[in-house]
């Protein structure tokens, strides 16, 4: 499914400026709405009665997630009168700079999109979206797992519909840790521990790697060490790296990268899963979204992985992240936003939708199959058995609150590898590269128009 997920933000051009989020600065309408990101005058009645009206209208949704087609042909067949036609506009950022492009030209944007929640808030705050607020659709709350819920959210609104989540998850070769006579790690010293006796049993091996150019990865395990770098309040922003989880994350991966018990390479790329499939690599931490990609591209290692929590920073203390996710937007130019409205509605609560999606290889965001004991007990056989879903629900549960990305995070992603990521390749201080990173990213914000401090 999310083959390059955490590649996208990473390779983003720097061409991908701001002016969606210059909008929120200066009130200007570029890349914005006459309806100020609004509903205009949608209400929650318009959209039901969307669903009953004459006539045939016709909506654009772009999104890159393969195997959607099935669950769009659910919603035509059973809606004559809307018709959903997909279009994969290119993965994340390639699909950013083609929607920003179509945004500020006033034509060729779609009615909806799939947005992954890192890139949100440039578009939200852009005055690009609708905001569900406006419209009578904040009570959907409980529909959704709360940290989901949370990262739809900016400023004093919400701009989608929860799709998917990526709660991390330690996935990792049983085979290996039972052959070395170790448990799986339930905490982090354990995991240095491990890491050790990998090394030790065979130098060429790693407990996992880690990719220099992937900012969204690194924010991830910085989240789960209940680190807060970023936070936002309208247009002002602060970003600093200097606070307790930040500093926890940096001086273990220091560790671990100067004992050479990691190795420090790119993902996603045939050497990537040549090391997963040869066991070079005994762990990938990852999205809960990662099965079908190892299924799919390790075969011959089914049987030999089970799922796990991740690890925690303090025993009995879980704490989480996510790794990934994304929402249904719909664009606040949209003609078409009550019949859209009542499709990205759809697509995230009805019963049938999430299942097709939950098929189509995404883990869900709706709260109400996280409880169906048929979700939970499903077994895998490329996990040997294991009920994983039950992990993911609980790593899903554990994801700890308050964590932001900055309104111009697509950017900030952009330069990561050439700051923040000399660090892990050059085997110095992440602190010092994390620094790196801060300095360019708060001029590039202040340039732009935002008032950033480093507080």
């Amino acid at each position: 499914m999310r083959i390059t997920r955490a590649r996208g933000a990473a390779v983003t051009a720097a061409a991908l400026t701001l002016t969606l989020t210059l909008a929120a600065c200066s009130g200007g309408s570029d890349g914005g709405s006459s309806d100020g990101g609004g509903g205009g005058d949608v209400t929650a009645a318009d959209i039901d009665a969307a669903l009953d009206a004459e006539g045939t209208t016709t909506l654009q949704y772009w999104s890159w997630v393969p195997n959607l087609q099935p669950t769009v042909d659910l919603w035509n067949e059973a809606h004559p009168n809307i018709q959903v036609e997909l279009t994969n506009a290119g993965q994340s950022a390639d699909q950013y700079t083609k929607l920003q492009n179509a945004i500020k030209a006033g034509s060729g944007a779609p009615d909806l999109a799939q947005i992954e929640y890192f890139a949100l808030p440039q578009f939200a705050l852009g005055e690009s979206l609708v905001s569900l607020d406006d419209v009578g659709l904040s009570d959907l709350e409980s529909d959704f797992t709360a940290s989901a819920w949370e990262q739809v959210a900016a400023g004093d609104g919400h701009y989608a519909f929860p799709q998917d989540t990526g709660p991390m998850v330690m996935f990792y070769r049983a085979d290996i840790l039972e052959r070395l006579g170790v448990e799986a790690p339930t905490t982090w010293d354990e995991f240095l521990t491990v890491a050790r006796a990998i090394k030790a049993d065979n130098p060429e091996n790693f407990i996992a790697s880690i990719d220099p150019g992937d900012a969204g990865g690194v924010d991830s395990l910085i989240w789960q060490a209940e680190g807060r770098p970023f936070s936002v309040e309208g247009t002002d922003v602060n970003i600093s790296f200097g606070d307790e989880g930040t500093q926890k994350f940096a001086e273990l991966w220091d560790t671990l990268i100067s004992e050479q018990l990691v190795d420090v390479a790119g993902g996603w790329n045939d050497a990537f899963w040549r090391s997963l499939d040869s066991g070079r690599y005994a762990m990938w931490m990852t999205g809960a979204w990662a099965p079908g990609s190892l299924e799919t591209n390790i075969p011959s290692t089914a049987g030999s992985w089970k799922a796990a929590t991740m690890p925690v920073w303090e025993a009995g203390t879980p704490a989480n992240a996510e790794n990934g996710g994304s929402g249904t937007a719909v664009l606040a130019k949209s003609e078409n936003k009550a019949a859209a409205l009542a499709f990205a509605r759809w697509l995230s609560t009805d019963s049938e939708a999430v299942q097709a999606q939950v098929d189509a290889g995404l883990f869900p965001s709706t709260s109400s199959i996280m409880a169906d004991t048929d979700f939970l007990g499903a077994t895998s056989d490329f996990f040997g058995g294991q009920a994983v879903n039950e992990v993911f629900v609980q790593a899903s549960k554990d994801v700890s609150s308050g964590w932001q990305y900055l309104p111009f995070q697509v950017y900030a992603n952009s330069v990561f590898g050439d700051t923040a990521g000399q660090a892990f390749s050059n085997a110095t201080p992440i602190a010092d590269g994390l620094t790196a990173w801060q300095d360019q990213i708060t001029t590039y914000g202040n340039g732009q128009g935002f008032k950033v401090t480093n507080d």
